[in-house]
């Protein structure tokens, strides 16, 4: 039977992606300084959410709700269809944990059922690009078994190398640890960070958006391999024209054709903020 593959709005996917290759989406909620509830991808598109926090706006990211969760899942429950489902790292959210503790309740009602749930240790389009991929598998009917072993090894491999104007944002947010001397927006410092074991570290910092860019670029050679012939990810936090130009400069340095672009999402971007840029590909690593 053909697996099903879930996963939840941290993987700043399109709605056309997710149309394409069949994927179901849990939505991830957002608060506003008023308290008002909103769901990432649902009720609040992510160009809104960037626009406002440029105007001083503060957002909060919550857990899926228990409903958007247990609907989901008890849909495929009900018919025992095999399920996949790719969630953010558990480092930075109980987003992984919620998935857990309802298949567990699910599984006491539908014994039958056989669910996977894989703590991806990525975010973002990182984590959407594995997403992609073992839904291309299950679209060709690949073996759960078979979806499962990629999906693990691909997530333990997938470079998430970002740049953001600010870093303030993920400080306040609590998503990154405040290290000194990275904070330095008024010197035009831009920080570069990774995903590390779940984690977002700060690695280096540049001078300016243009060095930031290409410095994103420069890691790609010393972390990737067979660049030309993956597909590479680029998230942008209302920025289509720097992601466009770090496109540009991956293909021409690198020869890479196959793109996914997205705006980052509000789950993400609350956290991120406006003029984030991030880079996504498999490294050496990876076999």
């Amino acid at each position: 039977m053909k697996v099903k593959i879930i996963t939840d709005s941290a993987a700043d996917l399109t709605k056309e992606l997710y149309a394409q290759y069949d994927i179901d989406v849990i939505p991830i909620r957002v608060f506003d300084e008023e308290a008002n509830e909103y769901f990432d991808g649902v009720t609040l598109e992510p160009e809104k959410l960037l626009n406002e926090m440029k105007e001083g706006k503060v957002f909060k990211t919550s857990l899926p709700s228990y409903e958007s969760i247990r609907s989901t899942f008890e849909k495929y429950a009900k018919l025992n269809i095999p399920v996949v489902h790719l969630s953010l790292t558990s480092e930075l959210s109980g987003t992984h944990q919620s998935m857990v503790l309802v298949k567990n309740e699910l599984l006491e009602e539908y014994p039958e059922w056989d669910i996977d749930i894989i703590d991806t240790k990525c975010g973002a389009l990182g984590q959407g690009l594995v997403v992609i991929e073992v839904a291309k598998m299950a679209q060709e009917n690949a073996t759960k078994h078979a979806i499962i072993d990629f999906a693990i090894m691909a997530s333990r491999h997938m470079e998430h190398i970002v740049t953001v104007e600010d870093l303030q944002y993920f400080v306040r947010g609590g998503r990154v640890s405040k290290f000194q001397g990275f904070i330095g927006g008024l010197l035009n410092i831009k920080p570069i960070l990774h995903l590390k074991d779940g984690l977002l570290t700060p690695i280096e910092k540049a001078r300016g958006t243009k060095k930031a860019m290409e410095r994103l670029v420069s890691i790609m050679e010393e972390r990737g391999s067979d660049l030309q012939n993956q597909l590479i990810g680029i998230t942008h936090g209302n920025n289509i024209e720097g992601a466009n130009l770090l496109k540009d400069m991956i293909n021409q340095r690198y020869g890479c054709e196959e793109f996914v672009i997205t705006t980052i999402g509000a789950t993400v971007g609350a956290h991120a903020g406006p003029g984030t840029l991030a880079v996504f590909f498999l490294n050496k690593d990876f076999a």
